[in-house]
């Protein structure tokens, strides 16, 4: 399984660009898709999603394409989790899952049984019986995953999954995207870039419509090598000037000053040692590279 997109572009009547003549390879397993809001990654889920028709260019799963004739074929292959979901407030956990198989084509017996399976292995087996409206915001989370894969699709789209979730839900819609992945592609799109780094060895960084870098994790962080500056000063007016002349990652207040961690090729006229750069950190250095920042 693999999706390939060739200069795709989708541009709206107001005259925005979304997406920019954009070109990438997903291949088998999780990929992560990183960029500010406004990037264009929901946009280019909604093509992916056949939810819109691109502008120009074309999309091809298993070198199916992206056309109207193909849309009902292509829409089995896909599971997609978006931002802000609503699943039924008045249904129970195991009713909604039952309706919503149902209207994905799964067979009763067959749909009863990934039923069963999926919430043991979500968590969620205790709380079936629950109203949707009862659940906390990751155990709705973890619904909108099994409805998404109950016709268990070849390619799975998820959009910002852990958006307003606390550390140990996070954590765990990480872990099922990661053993979902294993036997499909999955295309997790965050501005989260830790949730990347807990899951992800492969990416690609949007901004404005157009791919920055799609490749390996560490060929983006190799990128920020020896570009991190851990600098000390005691002075809030020193502080100020840096962050004003440099891209600064961090800042913190600690005995006997201000830390800063700042990404420049260059070593700024402070006191400071080397850092090892984070997937954050390259994150940062390329987008501000582009966008012209110091």
């Amino acid at each position: 399984m693999s999706i390939e997109i060739r200069d795709l572009t989708v541009r709206f009547k107001n005259g925005v660009t979304a997406v920019d003549h954009a070109s990438l390879t997903i291949p088998k397993g999780i990929y992560g898709l990183l960029g500010e809001n406004g990037a264009g990654k929901t946009t280019l889920m909604r093509v992916l999603t056949t939810v819109l028709r691109p502008s120009g260019g074309s999309a091809f799963i298993d070198g199916l394409e992206y056309t109207a004739p193909n849309y009902g074929k292509i829409r089995r292959k896909i599971g997609y989790l978006p931002q802000e979901i609503d699943l039924y407030p008045q249904l129970t956990v195991r009713e909604c899952l039952t309706y919503m198989g149902e209207l994905a084509g799964v067979e009763k017996h067959t749909l009863n049984r990934r039923i069963d399976r999926t919430l043991e292995r979500t968590g969620l087996a205790a709380h079936q019986k629950k109203k949707m409206r009862q659940l906390s915001g990751g155990m709705k989370r973890r619904v909108g995953l099994i409805q998404a894969l109950l016709h268990e699709p070849e390619f799975l789209i998820v959009d910002e999954p852990t958006t307003g979730l606390d550390p140990e839900e996070r954590i765990r819609i990480r872990n099922l995207l990661v053993d979902f992945s294993e036997n499909r592609t999955v295309l997790l799109s965050t501005h989260v870039v830790e949730d990347l780094a807990a899951t992800c060895t492969r990416l690609a960084v949007m901004q404005k419509g157009k791919f920055l870098y799609a490749g390996e994790v560490k060929g983006l962080m190799e990128q920020a090598q020896g570009c991190v500056w851990i600098c000390r000063t005691k002075e809030e007016a020193c502080a100020r000037k840096l962050e004003r002349e440099y891209l600064t990652a961090g800042k913190q207040l600690v005995d006997g000053g201000i830390q800063l961690r700042i990404l420049s090729p260059d070593k700024p006229p402070v006191d400071c040692l080397p850092g090892e750069a984070t997937l954050e950190d390259a994150y940062l250095f390329l987008a501000g590279r582009k966008a012209g920042l110091p």
